[in-house]
């Protein structure tokens, strides 16, 4: 089953992609379009009778976490480590004038 893709749907997507394409590759793209369509169709013809949907090959389950804090407010020591602070923040230099 052969898909033919227009000249006008190549400029369409080239448009897209933001590409600018010589003749040449205009073509090549075309080809490389239409072995992909061809492909899909192909997959088209599968039995997929009792298959459920999925949206990822391996089973995914919820990989979130609850947002727990878990190192408090250590304030104090890390304001040790700044070589100047003022009102509880670092103090750095400018650097704009």
């Amino acid at each position: 089953m052969a898909n033919i893709i227009s000249d006008e749907t190549i400029d369409y997507v080239g448009i897209l992609a933001k590409l600018e394409l010589s003749e040449e590759e205009k073509e090549q793209a075309k080809k490389d379009m239409g072995s992909m369509l061809d492909y899909i169709d192909k997959l088209s013809e599968l039995d997929t009778e009792g298959v459920e949907p999925m949206s990822h090959v391996f089973h995914v389950s919820n990989v979130f976490r609850e947002d727990v804090v878990t190192n408090g407010d250590d304030r104090e020591a890390i304001l040790k480590n700044a070589p100047e602070e003022k009102d509880g923040m670092f103090v750095v230099p400018r650097t704009f004038e």
